[in-house]
């Protein structure tokens, strides 16, 4: 049996799992910053 699709599908995966929790991640920090943004203002 090829390993190899199995590897390219492990490889893209990952790349999908990694950029979702980047983006996961930015969405939060953008959340973070606008809190503390409005916690300046007061």
């Amino acid at each position: 049996m090829n390993p190899w699709p199995f590897v390219a599908a492990a490889y893209v995966l990952t790349a999908i799992a990694g950029a979702a929790i980047a983006f996961a991640s930015w969405r939060s920090m953008v959340v973070a910053e606008r809190a503390a943004e409005e916690l300046r203002r007061r």
